[in-house]
């Protein structure tokens, strides 16, 4: 249930407001930056599938031929995005992730798929990928081995880089596993960048640079955004709540740092959506989908897309959602405050526009109420003088004009997230209009 009370807002504080706007919003985060991986890619999150969270390293082809690291199964599951609408809301990657390598290098030093469960080899598997209008992404590690064991890219850099591009290869998920200094680590990920470059073949560069470097120092971000395209900061993504909450946890808490450097060309990764798996309820895989489209994540799902229910497809390709999280102003939300155990994060969007996120997170008794007071969203300025508020989760509906000093009252099930998009008004467009000719 959503109510509101309104009062009359003149037009002079109106026009102060949106050139307050300018300065507090678009100043202090920054224009959509220029600065960072130059390789044209990743202007917009990176969209896709990503095997790890659901298949993990299963290679008992034999008992399991259905769930197994295998060429079988990335043929269906690019079947299956190209023809039941995944590839038409966005996602667009079919990665590989550990665990496909034979287990040793060929006589020329190039990698391997294992041949029994890649009997194709990587380039036919890419052929069809690109078949579909999709891309292929691939997996190997900055160390001597990878996480599995498999064998690393230390030392060969070049020589993968090239064997990837020559396969067709679209985007390369880059581990830190089996790494001896923090020293080589960083070498390493900055010669594979360039390595990559060099091909001429456009491949994403996804990095896990700075999940290796927190333990010991803050990473330095600008130089991780001049070498990657996106790169993950925090532990591995489980199907669980917990995780979940812990990862929304770690991003609140060190926002500061990661939200300013995210934009086109490098993002954030928040890792894997485990929506359509085992762990979450309905309304917490809202708040996971809510919230990754605030914090302008990759959405590279990890779930069985072969046997999901209609429930979890729907909100998954939910065009209003991904709209946000795909906003081409390119600004990272953020945490904006928790009370009464609810938490309120925020993004701006292109146009003036805003999403906003609050999340129940009580996990005891019933839907709670929250009241929202409209002043406060989108720094204070998100309705001046008013907007339209429309509510895109848990259900899509246009909840009306609010002025700026409205109040809004919404219910949120434990763990759940209502999403609300807020948009100005015509009136409002033209007052920024006006003030986008001033400045």
């Amino acid at each position: 249930m959503m109510t509101a009370t309104m009062k009359p807002v003149s037009r002079v504080l109106r026009l102060g407001c949106v050139l307050a706007f300018c300065f507090q919003v678009l100043a202090p985060y920054g224009l959509p930056r220029a600065w960072g991986l130059d390789n044209g890619l990743a202007m917009t999150p990176t969209m896709g599938w990503l095997h790890w969270e659901r298949f993990m390293c299963n290679v008992n082809c034999q008992e399991e031929p259905d769930s197994c690291i295998s060429e079988k199964l990335f043929l269906q599951i690019a079947e299956i995005m190209a023809s039941d609408g995944w590839k038409d809301v966005g996602y667009e990657y079919i990665c590989i992730d550990d665990c496909w390598m034979a287990p040793e290098r060929d006589s020329k030093g190039r990698l391997q798929a294992d041949p029994k469960r890649f009997p194709g080899g990587i380039h036919r598997l890419a052929d069809y990928v690109h078949s579909k209008g999709l891309k292929l992404g691939i997996y190997a590690d900055v160390g001597n081995k990878t996480c599995a064991g498999f064998p690393g890219s230390f030392g060969y850099y070049d020589i993968d880089a090239q064997t990837f591009a020559d396969w067709g290869v679209d985007l390369l998920k880059f581990d830190g596993c089996y790494c001896d200094s923090i020293q080589h680590l960083a070498e390493g990920y900055k010669q594979m960048s360039l390595a990559l470059n060099r091909t001429g073949r456009s491949i994403v560069y996804s990095c896990e640079w700075p999940l290796y470097v927190w333990p010991i120092f803050k990473p330095n971000y600008t130089e991780i955004r001049e070498y990657c395209n996106h790169w993950r900061n925090f532990a591995d993504i489980y199907d669980s709540w917990e995780s979940i909450r812990k990862t929304l946890d770690w991003t609140s808490s060190n926002q500061k740092i990661i939200v300013p450097v995210a934009g086109p060309g490098g993002w954030n990764d928040p890792d894997m959506l485990v929506i359509g798996n085992f762990g979450l309820s309905r309304d917490q895989q809202i708040t996971q989908m809510a919230l990754w489209a605030i914090m302008a994540a990759p959405l590279l799902m990890s779930n069985d897309l072969r046997h999901i229910s209609p429930e979890a497809k729907a909100l998954l390709q939910d065009k209003d959602v991904i709209a946000i999280n795909q906003d081409r102003l390119g600004k990272q939300g953020y945490w904006l405050r928790k009370e009464d155990n609810f938490e309120m994060w925020e993004r701006p969007l292109l146009n003036l526009a805003w999403a906003v996120a609050i999340v129940n997170l009580q996990e005891i008794g019933g839907p709670r109420s929250y009241t929202i007071s409209v002043t406060s969203l989108g720094r204070g300025l998100a309705c001046n003088p008013n907007c339209l508020i429309t509510e895109l989760l848990p259900e899509k509906r246009k909840l009306g004009i609010y002025e700026w000093t409205s109040t809004l009252k919404t219910q949120i099930n434990p763990t759940g997230t209502v999403l609300l998009r807020l948009e100005t008004t015509s009136s409002a467009q033209f007052s920024h209009s006006v003030v986008s000719d001033f400045l």
